[in-house]
């Protein structure tokens, strides 16, 4: 797809088309706004929007026959090339749009799946995107062939010849997902393996809307330089970097990509080996823009993708970020009523983040986890305020000067405990649960 240039003339001119079903005109708009933002951010300058009140979708062209007309009068009055609809179209509805319309049609996952491909950076997400469209186009492979054999009238193609190719096509196609499937467990299994050696501290996932200020949020807390625009995705590639918070506690905090209403399930599908990261965190932080006109539809969007995950169980603190851009103190008194464990923020200006770093110290202090504690004999005392602050669990004799212990502590108890025996053959490990 073509960049947006410098200038806003030469931008190619778009249409974006939604219906508005049972989820009423609330949702339907404020889908319709999203999908013009991301045809925005591939580079057209969107003209004009249409949305249709219609309770199901028509099946041969999505919207009803006389919409369409509007539509066809529009595109061609407006000598626009590019119509986005704002659904996952099947290849028949997709045909017979672009033969009606005179237009290029494409439909909201292909849309998110090239803004994808243009922010993948590492190899991994590049993996990943190519996964997803190539089981985006796999059923569509046979529509396209047989659209391409009725338009060329099998002008130089011997008689089956064009099957002969499908049947190639699709062989070539579904080699490369079972390929890139492999590749992609393989690193799955690695960071599987990373995140098992690193269980001495708790790790924390940043999950939010895109462009809720995630990235943002991550370089205030770390030193992450993680890429910060006013663009939709624009993080990709989670990045993972040690919080210092107040008292020597730490943690491992990780930035994830951003989620949407509508996301494309392929897309959710082949970037579970990123989003492990979310699914494997002790504490989520769920940033959401307050001063955004949705901010209650999107935090609720985020909820639906993380219940897809399978991440129901998980610790969530909501943060209330962009509270600068907030119109009042009314709104933002109104908005934090609707969260009751919430931390309001600006991660922009810094306000509010020593009440977000207390917040997270707070539940440090609460976890009681398993760990497995190497000692000397000779350290009595160790064992002893093992007893009194946790529970013993197991002792094992490893030679005739060490002990080995599993106790259940708190976090802010195992601190104390390490800053003061770790050294002189004492060792501290937290055991996966």
């Amino acid at each position: 797809m073509k960049e947006r240039s410098a200038d806003p003339l030469e931008a190619p001119k778009a249409m974006v088309v939604g219906i508005q079903g049972k989820d009423g005109a609330e949702l339907a708009t404020e889908s319709l706004n999203e999908l013009r933002q991301l045809v925005e951010t591939l580079g057209y300058e969107v003209v004009e929007e249409v949305l249709q009140k219609r309770e199901t979708v028509h099946p041969a062209h999505f919207i009803g026959k006389g919409k369409l007309e509007e539509v066809h009068e529009s595109v061609r009055a407006g000598g626009l090339k590019w119509v986005f609809f704002d659904a996952e179209l099947n290849p028949r509805q997709v045909r017979n749009l672009e033969k009606k319309l005179e237009a290029t049609v494409q439909d909201r996952a292909e849309i998110i799946l090239s803004i994808f491909a243009r922010r993948a950076q590492t190899s991994q997400a590049k993996l990943q995107v190519e996964l997803a469209r190539a089981e985006y186009m796999l059923p569509r492979l046979r529509n396209l062939w047989t659209h391409f054999s009725r338009t060329q009238g099998g002008v130089g193609m011997r008689a089956g010849s064009g099957e002969k190719q499908l049947e190639e096509d699709l062989r070539a196609t579904r080699r490369r997902i079972h390929s890139l499937k492999k590749q992609l467990r393989e690193i799955e299994e690695r960071k599987r393996r990373e995140v098992a050696a690193r269980h001495d501290l708790l790790t924390v996932s940043i999950v939010g809307y895109t462009n809720a200020g995630k990235s943002t949020l991550m370089n205030r807390l770390t030193t992450a330089d993680t890429l910060v625009e006013d663009k939709l995705f624009a993080t990709l590639d989670t990045k993972t970097r040690v919080w210092d918070l107040p008292k020597g506690r730490r943690v491992l905090l990780s930035d994830t990509v951003g989620f949407v209403r509508k996301l494309p399930h392929h897309l959710v599908a082949s970037f579970h080996a990123t989003l492990e990261e979310t699914a494997t965190a002790d504490l989520l932080l769920h940033v959401v823009d307050a001063s955004h006109p949705q901010a209650e539809l999107h935090h609720a969007a985020v909820l639906e993708v993380l219940e897809h995950l399978g991440v129901t169980e998980t610790p969530i603190v909501t943060v209330l970020n962009k509270i600068d851009g907030m119109k009042s103190d009314l709104d933002l008194r109104a908005l934090m009523a609707e969260y009751p464990d919430h931390v309001a923020v600006s991660a922009r200006d810094g306000i509010g983040i020593e009440d977000l770093e207390a917040r997270v110290s707070r539940w440090i202090d609460e976890q009681r986890e398993d760990f497995e504690v190497d000692l000397p004999i000779a350290e009595g005392r160790l064992l002893s305020l093992l007893s009194r602050y946790g529970t013993v669990l197991d002792r094992e004799e490893l030679d005739d000067d060490h002990y080995r212990v599993r106790v259940r502590l708190s976090w802010a108890d195992a601190g104390k405990l390490r800053k003061e025996f770790v050294g002189n053959g004492v060792e501290f490990h937290r055991l996966a649960n």
